[in-house]
């Protein structure tokens, strides 16, 4: 029995949950053990999929999981490592050129196997969204805040920042600083993630451009903390670089866990494309099992 596939893209890992596998209870509790990397397997998030056996012309859907059990709308590291595994779960799917549609909570994003060897996967993630009422943003007052966020003035502790936002299937709060950290990003991200001026939280990247073609970028997420790299949030800085006049079409983000290639249309559509690694398969063993087990029991599946 398999019980999970471990899958990293530019070191933010994942582990796949396939129930055609295994039995898995869904839960935060469950979501929260396996992936906590000193009692668990590890990982920042689950994805939990195929929610049914795939066929051909239909949409392949699977939910999405944070660290810490809450939803995840779209992950694009995530799914890159979804298609990648699905790809490489059919023996006769795994050439270059295979094509997906993957069917998240965020809606439906396309996917193809650029190179199956090499792991290089690209994905569409539709086009972003600047208004305030999408991520929610709420202004000084504690009232919704009118129109799109672009350059929005933000207090945080004493720091008096200036944000882009963008809803691209999750909520992004894009601050572009002088020298992105991860000391900054530790120091910073959580204050902004959690910020009352957002009610339902938000990932929070931190960048800057080195040139029109190329982003250095720091993430904090609002479910998973400080992360090495993250897809949507690559996608959400750039959209927003964009946005403001400092980028073209095509940008390279360099991540401390690695680059992705990020191009947008002239309608605003976003593509990403990056490589993609499984670095483990195995089963739970019995004492995890055991507390699964009891965590089934006790029921609150979703």
């Amino acid at each position: 029995m398999i019980d999970f596939f471990k899958y990293q893209a530019a070191g933010n890992d994942y582990l796949v949950i396939d129930p055609r596998y295994t039995d898995f209870p869904v839960t935060p509790e469950a979501i929260r053990l396996v992936c906590d990397r000193h009692r668990g397997i590890g990982a920042d998030g689950v994805l939990y999929g195929p929610l049914e056996t795939p066929r051909a012309g239909v949409p392949v859907a699977l939910d999405l999981y944070n660290s810490d059990g809450s939803d995840c709308g779209r992950s694009g590291n995530g799914l890159r490592m979804f298609a990648l595994h699905l790809a490489e779960q059919e023996r006769d799917a795994g050439a270059d050129g295979r094509e997906f549609t993957l069917r998240t909570a965020a809606g439906d994003c396309p996917v193809r196997v650029l190179d199956a060897d090499a792991g290089r996967v690209e994905v569409g993630m539709g086009q972003p969204s600047f208004e305030a009422a999408d991520l929610p943003l709420l202004d000084e007052a504690g009232a919704p805040y009118i129109g799109r966020a672009v350059g929005v003035p933000l207090s945080v502790e004493g720091d008096e920042l200036v944000v882009t936002c963008v809803y691209n299937g999750n909520p992004h709060t894009v601050v572009l600083v002088d020298d992105p950290s991860p000391q900054l990003a530790r120091r910073l991200g959580p204050r902004i993630a959690r910020h009352i001026r957002f009610p339902q939280a938000t990932n929070v990247q931190f960048a800057r451009m080195a040139n029109r073609a190329v982003m250095e970028l720091e993430v904090f997420e609002r479910g998973a903390g400080y992360v090495t790299a993250s897809g949507a949030s690559a996608c959400a800085a750039v959209s927003a670089a964009r946005e403001l006049g400092l980028c073209d079409g095509s940008v390279e983000v360099r991540m401390p866990g690695g680059s992705v290639e990020i191009t947008i249309a002239d309608d605003g559509h976003v593509t990403m494309t990056g490589d993609a690694e499984q670095v483990a398969a195995g089963s739970f063993a019995p004492a995890l099992r055991a507390r699964l087990d009891r965590m089934a029991s006790a029921g609150n599946l979703r």
